[in-house]
C-alpha cells in the first residue's frame, strides 16, 4: 500500500478538476431517475380514438360520450367519411376508430341488436389490447343497463338478433388492422432499427472525429490543401455507405428471421431513412465538436440515448408521459423516424399520410446539420 495515500489524493484533486465527471457522476443520474420515473407509465389511458357516427341520434351520442367517460379513449377526430379514418390510422394520429351505423337507433327501437364496429390498430399490442378489452367492456356495460331498462317496463328479452335469439341490444364488433395477430415484433423490431441505427452512427462518427483529435492526426490534416467542407464530408460519406449498407442488413433480418413485412413502398422507406442516417451522422458530428476525449464523447453520446429510447415511443406509448416530457420527444429525431418506419412497414402508410413525421425530421436533420457544421468549421478555423 505505499504511495496509496498519495495516488488517493492525486486521483480526488484530479476528479475535482474535471467538472464532467462530477457532472456525469451525480447530477446525470439524478435528472435521469426524475425524468424517466415520470415517462415510464404502463397503464393505457386516452387512447386516440375517431368517431364516425353515421346515425348522429342521441343513443349514439350516448355510447361515444361512454367511450370518453372511461378516461380509456379520448376522441381526436369525428370524421363522416371511410377515406378520413383511414387516413388517420395510417398516419398514426388515431389507434382506433368506431364506426355506428346509419341504423343504430332505429334497430334499439325495434328492439333487434344493434352492432357497432371498432377498428384498432394493431400495430401496438399493448395499445390495441387495451382498446379491444375497453370496447367491448364499455359496450357490454352500456347493453346490460339499456336490457335492464328494457325487460323491467316490458317484462320480455330486450332484443334479438338475426336468427331470432334473445340478445343484448348492442353488439360490439372490434376488429384488429395491420397486426391481427398482435405479433409484439411488429411493433417493437422496427422502432428497434431506428434506435440501432442511431447508436451506431452517433457512437462511430463521434468516436472518430475525437480519436482523430486524441492523436493529432486532425491537427496535421488541418495544414494540408484539403478545403473544410472536402475533410468534413469526405469524414462522413464513407459513414453514410456503412449505415446505409447496416439499414439493408437489418431490414432483411426483419423480415427473414422476425417474419415481420414490409407493407408500404420500400423505396419510400428507404429515402427516409436515408434521411435519418443523415441526421444521426450530424449528431455523431456536433458531439465531437463538444467532446474532448473519447470518454466524453461516449458520456455524452449516452445522454443522448437514454431519452431516445424511453421518450421516443420506442417502447413506451407518449400520450402517457406527463406534458413536459411529451414535448421533449418533439426534439428527438428518433421520435419522428420511430412513427415513419411503424407507418411504412406496418400500416402501409403513403407519404403523404406521414407529412408531420417526415417534416418533423426534416427540421430536425436541418437544424442539427446547420449547427454540427458551424461547430467543425469554428474548430478549424
Amino acid at each position: 500500500m505505499r504511495g496509496f495515500r498519495a495516488i488517493l489524493s492525486k486521483e480526488f484533486a484530479h476528479i475535482r478538476r474535471d467538472r464532467s465527471t462530477i457532472f456525469f457522476t451525480f447530477i446525470v443520474p439524478a435528472l435521469q431517475l426524475t425524468i424517466f420515473g415520470y415517462a415510464i407509465e404502463t397503464t393505457i389511458e386516452n387512447i386516440p380514438l375517431v368517431v364516425h357516427d353515421l346515425d348522429g341520434s342521441q343513443d349514439s351520442r350516448r355510447l361515444v360520450e361512454a367511450l370518453e367517460a372511461s378516461r380509456t379513449f379520448r376522441v381526436a377526430q369525428r370524421v363522416t367519411s371511410g377515406e378520413a379514418w383511414r387516413h388517420a390510422l395510417a398516419g398514426g394520429s388515431a389507434k382506433a376508430v368506431v364506426i355506428i351505423p346509419a341504423d343504430y337507433a332505429a334497430r334499439l327501437l325495434r328492439a333487434e341488436q344493434a352492432h357497432v364496429q371498432f377498428l384498432i390498430d394493431g400495430s401496438d399490442s399493448q395499445v390495441a389490447t387495451t382498446a379491444m378489452n375497453a370496447a367491448n367492456l364499455i359496450v357490454g356495460q352500456l347493453a346490460l343497463g339499456r336490457a335492464r331498462l328494457v325487460g323491467e317496463s316490458l317484462q320480455v328479452g330486450p332484443a334479438r338478433d338475426e336468427k331470432g335469439r334473445v340478445a343484448l341490444p348492442i353488439e360490439a364488433r372490434p376488429r384488429m388492422l395491420f397486426n391481427p395477430d398482435l405479433e409484439s415484433s411488429h411493433f417493437f423490431v422496427p422502432g428497434l432499427i431506428a434506435i440501432i441505427l442511431q447508436l451506431v452512427l452517433v457512437f462511430l462518427t463521434s468516436f472518430s472525429i475525437v480519436k482523430e483529435r486524441e492523436h493529432g492526426t486532425l491537427e496535421q490534416l488541418f495544414v494540408t490543401p484539403v478545403g473544410r467542407l472536402g475533410l468534413l464530408f469526405g469524414k462522413l460519406v464513407p459513414y453514410a455507405v456503412m449505415a446505409f449498407g447496416e439499414l439493408l442488413i437489418v431490414l432483411v433480418l426483419m423480415t427473414t428471421l422476425f417474419g415481420v413485412p414490409i407493407n408500404g413502398s420500400l423505396w419510400l422507406l428507404l429515402a427516409l431513412s436515408s434521411l435519418f442516417i443523415v441526421t444521426a451522422l450530424s449528431l455523431g458530428l456536433m458531439i465531437s465538436t463538444i467532446a474532448r476525449t473519447q470518454l466524453q464523447a461516449m458520456q455524452l453520446s449516452f445522454l443522448v440515448m437514454l431519452p431516445s429510447v424511453l421518450l421516443s415511443g420506442f417502447m413506451f406509448p407518449r400520450q402517457e408521459m406527463p406534458l413536459p416530457l411529451y414535448l421533449a420527444g418533439f426534439v428527438l429525431p428518433v421520435t419522428y423516424f420511430i412513427e415513419i418506419l411503424r407507418g411504412v412497414i406496418t400500416r402501409a402508410a403513403y407519404a403523404t399520410d406521414l407529412l408531420s413525421s417526415i417534416a418533423g425530421l426534416v427540421a430536425c436533420c436541418a437544424v442539427i446539420f446547420a449547427v454540427s457544421v458551424a461547430r467543425f468549421r469554428k474548430q478549424l478555423d
